[in-house]
């Protein structure tokens, strides 16, 4: 017998989150960086899986850290 496991809900995968048009700005402004210079990550990554995302979004990956408690990162969504 086969089942299907939900690899988003891992306890080894970090949160994926999409920006709002709202916070890209505010990212791109502060960082004075456009969608191009952030990572990729493929729309069909297992991390996005629950995610509604199209190439172009941005996501915000959210890891815990010992030190920091979490860390962000920011990937750009492409098809490629």
């Amino acid at each position: 017998m086969t089942t299907k496991t939900d690899v988003a809900k891992h306890i080894l995968v970090p949160k994926h989150a999409k920006v709002s048009d709202k916070e890209k700005k505010e990212l791109f402004d502060k960082f004075k960086i456009s969608a191009n210079e952030l990572p990729k990550i493929h729309k069909k990554d297992p991390g996005l899986t629950g995610v509604d995302v199209k190439v172009g979004d941005i996501v915000k990956i959210i890891r815990q850290s010992h030190t920091a408690k979490e860390a962000v990162f920011y990937r750009s969504v492409t098809n490629v």
